[in-house]
């Protein structure tokens, strides 16, 4: 079958041939319908090869939807022939967050050699995956795959920083959104879905920043030297009660800790490389700085609900797996107009 694959350390992705997996007992087999690309992927493709920890060759891909191809032994409640989306943050499924559903914060996941797919374990890029559990597998029903792929990452992350700082997004209550990209876009829709709060989009392209305003910014503007004091002044000098960064750089990290209100939240999802200091000679009294990573089981099924209501929507470019590498290089480049989706 064909896969994307990291295979040596600063040479990008390449479109290979490998055989198609076998699921062993518990594993399910997913013929793949979509898979969506994510600057996270660059990410650990951009590492040197003394921080890089994840195994090569690399099967990328960890936003990943498809069909119940085949089961191993003792799988249950998994229909052959059913669509579903994959939960990517695997855990042990046994300690106290994943009880809970959060098992992007299981604290044992590392120690276990427990890995996402596409960071870490065999990814969502390629014909075939394998799914370790079928806990990690979210029924699709009716929804387009391709359209919806992302939202396992691209709606779930956002989903999960805003309802974290949800209480605060009262009326007449201000939510930034730095960085109006894959994420950013998702994460003004959810924001526009689930609270009263005004939203104003900041980013550095005017492109993104008119699909800031296609779905849903109240404002819109150009990132720069002046941002945050304009943010000030649309909030009667008082700043945002919640920020929300989807870029993480250093740049704008320094924006949000000059736009966030007194007893405001600064969410960083982005990892742009920045960092934040916090403290009464930093940030506003009362001021919460926190990077929340990606989201829980039951968050994704409520992006989902979301998505089959009509309140959120992925922009999405759609390429073949032989064009995939192409779509990283738009991506690399930041010329992808919401979502990268391969269909393989």
């Amino acid at each position: 079958m064909k896969a994307v694959q990291y295979r040596e350390i600063g040479k990008g992705p390449e479109v290979v041939e490998i055989d198609v997996p076998e699921p062993g007992p518990g594993q399910i087999r997913l013929k793949i319908t979509a898979v969506g690309l994510c600057h996270s992927d660059w990410f650990l493709m951009d590492l040197p090869e003394e921080q890089y920890s994840y195994g090569l060759p690399l099967t990328l891909g960890h936003e990943g939807a498809g069909v119940a191809d085949k089961l191993g032994d003792g799988v249950q409640g998994v229909q052959l022939g059913a669509s579903y989306a994959v939960y990517g943050p695997w855990g042990c499924g046994l300690c106290h967050a994943c009880a809970q559903g959060a098992e992007n914060y299981c604290p044992h996941a590392a120690a276990m050699g427990i890995a996402p797919p596409g960071l870490g374990a065999p990814g969502a890029m390629a014909e075939y995956m394998i799914v370790d559990d079928a806990r990690h597998l979210v029924a699709l029903g009716d929804l387009d795959p391709v359209e919806s792929v992302s939202l396992t990452d691209a709606g779930l992350t956002p989903y999960h920083a805003i309802r974290a700082a949800q209480h605060k997004l009262y009326a007449g209550s201000t939510a930034v959104v730095i960085g109006a990209g894959g994420l950013g876009h998702v994460g003004i829709q959810i924001l526009r879905a689930i609270s009263p709060a005004r939203v104003i989009a900041v980013d550095l392209n005017e492109d993104k920043l008119a699909l800031a305003a296609e779905v849903g910014a109240h404002e819109t503007l150009i990132s720069g030297p002046e941002t945050a004091a304009k943010i000030r002044e649309l909030t009667g000098g008082l700043g945002a009660e919640a920020v929300f960064d989807f870029v993480g750089a250093q740049p704008t990290l320094d924006m949000s800790r000059e736009a966030v209100a007194i007893d405001g939240y600064i969410h960083i999802v982005g990892i742009g490389g920045g960092v934040l200091p916090t403290g009464f000679f930093s940030t506003p009294f009362g001021a919460a700085v926190r990077a929340p990573y990606w989201g829980t089981r039951n968050e994704l099924m409520e992006v989902l609900d979301l998505a089959r209501v009509g309140a959120v929507s992925v922009h999405t470019e759609r390429y073949g797996i032989d064009d995939a590498v192409t779509a990283y290089g738009k991506l690399h480049e930041g010329t992808v107009r919401g979502r990268a989706v391969v269909v393989p």
